[in-house]
């Protein structure tokens, strides 16, 4: 098949992809040369009567939870559009921040509507990649031709600010489809005045061919942008592959920095520094340790050395060889500080887990004798929902199934279902009920447009309709 593009945008009801839920979803497809294909996607996705959306994101979206009940699909819906026409083979899926934001809220739609969270992203010639980081790159190597925007004189990489500056129509920031539309044309806009840049960074998405560039076998210096550098270098630096990290990835070096005052360090040291509070990491004389993990499959932006050595790459990235070869060779003699640092990355980080099994989605992989079931589990109807139990052996989805079913089929719950749902619910929204209480007086405490008043009083409603009654006059007090 002819590999496409799907350039895709959400709206979701808040940041966590975890308890937070796809409002709007909108999607254009194109060929390789950006020439739209088909339709474009703009739907909405209900909401549930257990989710309080986030205040300030309704603020920036506008979208109420009404517009969703009215107009919207329900997420067993969305998820079988997704997969039947948006997630095809050989589609390259792109975003911007969407990798780090949009696909965690599409895996976690996946998991709790009983489809594969992953395959979505590499099966049947499918692939992934992020527009931010391809901007933040020709920002940093290649800037010419393009207008880059600055806030206080800080270099900011916002996708309506660089729109604005380049003339390109974006007539509704934060509108699904006009921020796609805006995408499209902002990759056009790359592509037309730094072609060869763009193409190596497309070719770049294929994680092997990452691994040609960084790998531990043969340690070479790279360029490479991340979100994590600083701004006044444009996020951009030369790094250096040290030693391994989780999950076959690797841990790379900054070598803008001297590695000589971390070198003695023991991983206890090294450890307390890569994870010191944000309070300790402003005190003065607070040294970071200039590491972080490059991930093979969150398509990096990297670029060989050779890129440096035209249109003043050096001058740009504000480095010189000499800086660069000098804190190589200091990291080469010192394989005992490769030795700790690959030792912290290793170690398990000790989360708290959620009770909740639709945050449980990295907590394991579903095993091949469980695919069977979920398959089924999907593809039934309510009456067939209603009289199926699965004897599942991953102890995650039998509660998942009920979510599943009584915010997509509530008609197929049992008496007792109904009742452990509610009961579930419940506890749900009590738990987050206080701090959207105090989002929305804070809130409603601004100076707020006719529109936005609105939003806020159909939030209101939306929380007065939805909270159990037992709680309805904790509500109505605060």
């Amino acid at each position: 098949m002819t590999k496409t593009f799907f350039f895709y945008d959400l709206e979701t009801s808040g940041l966590s992809p975890r308890d937070d839920r796809i409002m709007q979803f909108a999607g254009i497809r194109t060929d390789m040369n950006l020439n739209q294909v088909g339709e474009s996607y703009n739907v909405l996705v209900k909401l549930n009567d257990d989710t309080l959306p986030s205040p300030e994101a309704s603020m920036v979206t506008g979208i109420t939870p009404q517009q969703t009940q009215s107009d919207g699909y329900t997420e067993a819906e969305f998820a079988k559009l997704l997969m039947d026409e948006v997630f095809t083979p050989d589609t390259i899926t792109v975003g911007f921040n969407s990798i780090r934001f949009d696909d965690e809220f599409i895996r976690h739609l996946l998991w709790r509507n009983f489809y594969d969270p992953y395959e979505w992203s590499w099966k049947d010639g499918r692939s992934r990649w992020d527009l931010l980081d391809v901007t933040r790159m020709t920002r940093a190597l290649r800037p010419e031709g393009i207008e880059w925007p600055f806030i206080d004189g800080k270099a900011v990489n916002k996708l309506e600010l660089i729109t604005k500056l380049n003339g390109i129509d974006h007539l509704k920031a934060h509108d699904a489809l006009s921020d796609v539309e805006a995408l499209i044309a902002v990759t056009r806009l790359i592509k037309d005045r730094q072609p060869q840049l763009y193409e190596y960074l497309l070719k770049m998405r294929d994680k092997n061919e990452l691994k040609k560039l960084i790998n531990l076998d043969d340690k070479q210096p790279f360029v490479y942008v991340s979100g994590r550098y600083d701004s006044e270098f444009n996020k951009a630096t030369v790094a250096f592959p040290l030693t391994s990290g989780k999950n076959g990835n690797i841990v790379a070096y900054d070598l803008r920095y001297d590695p000589t005052p971390f070198l003695n360090m023991s991983a206890g040291d090294l450890k307390n520094k890569m994870y010191a509070s944000w309070q300790e990491r402003q005190e003065d004389g607070f040294m970071k340790i200039p590491v972080k993990e490059l991930q093979y499959n969150k398509v990096p932006a990297v670029a060989p050395m050779g890129v440096l050595e035209q249109a003043d790459g050096w001058k740009k990235v504000q480095l010189d060889v000499d800086t660069v070869q000098k804190h190589r060779a200091i990291l080469m003699g010192a394989p005992h500080f490769a030795e700790n640092i690959r030792s912290v990355f290793e170690q398990k980080t000790d989360f708290k887990k959620s009770p909740d099994p639709e945050a449980q989605l990295y907590d394991g992989f579903v095993q091949d004798r469980d695919r069977l079931r979920i398959e089924t589990v999907r593809n039934a109807s309510v009456r067939e929902l209603a009289d199926f139990n699965p004897e599942f052996t991953d102890e995650r989805l039998p509660q998942l199934l009920l979510h599943y079913k009584a915010r997509n089929y509530p008609q197929a719950l049992s008496q007792d279902e109904s009742v452990t749902w509610e009961a579930w619910r419940a506890k749900h929204i009590n738990d987050r009920l206080p701090a959207f209480m105090q989002s929305l007086h804070k809130v409603a405490a601004t100076e707020l447009s006719e529109s936005k008043q609105f939003v806020l009083r159909e939030l209101q409603l939306w929380a007065e309709g939805i909270i159990p009654s037992d709680l309805s006059g904790q509500e109505s007090e605060s």
